[in-house]
């Protein structure tokens, strides 16, 4: 008994496992992906949104049938898996996945809705993206196995910060004291210098009256 309940109980939880990580792992393999790719591998969506000349939204809405557990009186089966269920937060049945289109191309992929199974989160929605994941598209991005997981959705990579290239100098900033700034030279190469003409002071002594 012990050993049929255990093995069951496991193979939910493997499947759920697998699951999640099918559907995070989308997160990153579809980033870039055409729209027509995205039709081609995840169906037509249930729902477009155009919010304006660059972006619009697709969104599939997905669903599965939770099945019951062969049960009897010595192996109450189905009773533990409805506790299991309860304690872990239940197994949803339902997704609702959004795809973030700009210029043609896929940026962002959320998923939302009852969609967590025994193990992972968000695994019901490997149902839309399956197809997307299991035969690589040309126009996907490649797979990062550090940046999957199960249970946590992967996160994009922080942007580098813009580099500002330092103004020019002016008068204004000779005037309130600010450090010049220097020509860049390349190295072998002298300055040219400019000599000015000094003329000395002469004392002028005065020529004595007659």
């Amino acid at each position: 008994m012990h050993v049929s309940v255990g093995s069951m109980l496991l193979g939910l939880g493997g499947c759920g496992y697998y699951a999640s990580r099918t559907a995070h792992k989308a997160q990153v393999t579809m980033i870039g992906m055409t729209e027509q790719d995205v039709q081609a591998c995840a169906g037509i969506p249930t729902k477009t949104q155009t919010i304006d000349d660059h972006v619009k939204i697709f969104e599939y809405q997905r669903g599965r049938n939770i099945g019951t557990a062969t049960t009897s009186t010595l192996i109450p089966v189905q009773s533990v898996v409805n506790i299991v269920r309860d304690v872990g937060g239940g197994d949803g049945n339902s997704c609702i996945a959004d795809f973030r289109i700009v210029d043609g191309k896929v940026r962002d992929v959320y998923y939302s809705g009852d969609d967590d199974m025994l193990v992972g989160t968000d695994g019901v929605c490997s149902s839309v993206v399956r197809g997307c994941v299991r035969r690589a598209v040309p126009s996907g991005s490649p797979p990062n196995f550090w940046r999957t997981s199960a249970f946590i959705q992967p996160q994009p990579a922080k942007q580098p910060l813009a580099s500002v290239a330092p103004a020019p100098a002016s008068a204004t900033d000779a005037i309130s004291g600010a450090a010049p700034t220097m020509p860049t030279v390349a190295p072998g190469t002298t300055l040219p210098v400019k000599v000015l003409a000094v003329t000395p002071a002469t004392n002028a002594v005065p020529t004595p009256q007659k």
